[in-house]
């Protein structure tokens, strides 16, 4: 069969996740998408793999102090210090908004301590409207001395296990890159539970003004995003990818189809954009656009034969 042949067959960019059927392997990254509005007039959300929306927590958390948010060589710097609407008000006023579309939910979630997690997760389970969740353990355990709980896999193990008992939906855990050894947090969590992974999350960093000699950001300190980070990136997918066997998805600096391609062939089942949709609020479409070009013009008739194919 020649390769004109094969183009001109049916093109399958599906792929399945934790029991969730995605449309395409592109879902915006958590809190660089809001809830779903702020970009429904720029791109059609029914084209979206999934929707993950902003982090939500049990109450309404107002964030850190401006500024917050500063432009790097190759990314940004953020330290918006997880503010979001609060349970409440996600499920009355942001969640009925989503469900018009046919797209699965991915709800991003987040707590400052077992309890908290727990809560939240059993709230969500209830909600027909959500396909899944994505726990967020790069947070302070304050109960224990304030230590981040995807720092310490033993602390990583213990909040996933209490979330898995509160929640039937599909648990996707995203890891900080900001630990010794990612691997042992990839098998801690997957033993507690959790029926995907999804990483990175920023990295930490710091910028300073030169010539005022103060920090750049309020909090001094904050998460990197962007192109810079991406090898960074594709290298821990790679590393997780090896170590455990529930899907990965991976996530940073991708602003194009061949970035998303690096994560798939090294076995990452579907990624997540982040900074790219603040400099292009149209960008998922042009990446899934490019994605399905690169398969026809390569032969490719289904994504899934793309994936973890890397041949090192």
């Amino acid at each position: 069969m020649n390769r004109r042949e094969k183009v001109d067959k049916p093109l399958n960019l599906q792929v399945e996740i934790a029991g969730i059927t995605f449309k395409n392997p592109i879902m915006p990254a958590s809190g660089t998408f809001g809830y779903g509005e702020e970009y429904a007039p720029y791109l059609d959300l029914n084209s979206l793999g999934a929707i993950v929306t902003k982090g939500l927590s049990l109450r309404p958390k107002a964030g850190n102090n401006t500024p917050r948010v500063c432009e790097t060589i190759g990314g940004m710097l953020n330290a918006i210090g997880l503010q979001n609407v609060g349970l409440e008000q996600f499920i009355y006023q942001k969640l009925p908004f989503l469900e018009q579309f046919d797209t699965p939910v991915i709800v991003n979630f987040f707590g400052n301590t077992q309890d908290e997690y727990g809560e939240v997760a059993a709230r969500l389970d209830e909600l027909p409207a959500v396909a899944g969740l994505e726990m967020n353990i790069s947070c302070p355990n304050v109960k224990h001395g304030g230590i981040v709980f995807g720092t310490d896999p033993r602390a990583a193990f213990d909040a996933v296990s209490a979330v898995r008992k509160k929640t039937s939906k599909p648990l996707i855990v995203k890891l900080t890159p900001n630990v010794t050894d990612i691997q042992v947090t990839a098998r801690a969590v997957e033993e507690a539970g959790a029926d995907a992974v999804s990483l990175i999350n920023t990295l930490t960093g710091m910028a300073v003004d030169v010539k005022t000699r103060r920090p750049r950001l309020a909090n001094t300190i904050g998460g990197l995003s962007g192109p810079a980070i991406r090898p960074i990136a594709v290298r821990l997918v790679h590393q997780v990818v090896q170590a455990v066997k529930i899907p990965v998805i991976g996530i940073g600096g991708i602003s194009r189809a061949m970035d998303a391609l690096e994560f798939l062939i090294v076995g990452a089942k579907a990624v997540q954009v982040g900074t790219a949709n603040f400099v292009d609020p149209n960008a998922m479409a042009t990446i899934i656009d490019e994605l399905e070009t690169f398969c026809r013009e390569e032969g490719i008739e289904d994504i899934n034969d793309v994936i973890g194919t890397l041949k090192a």
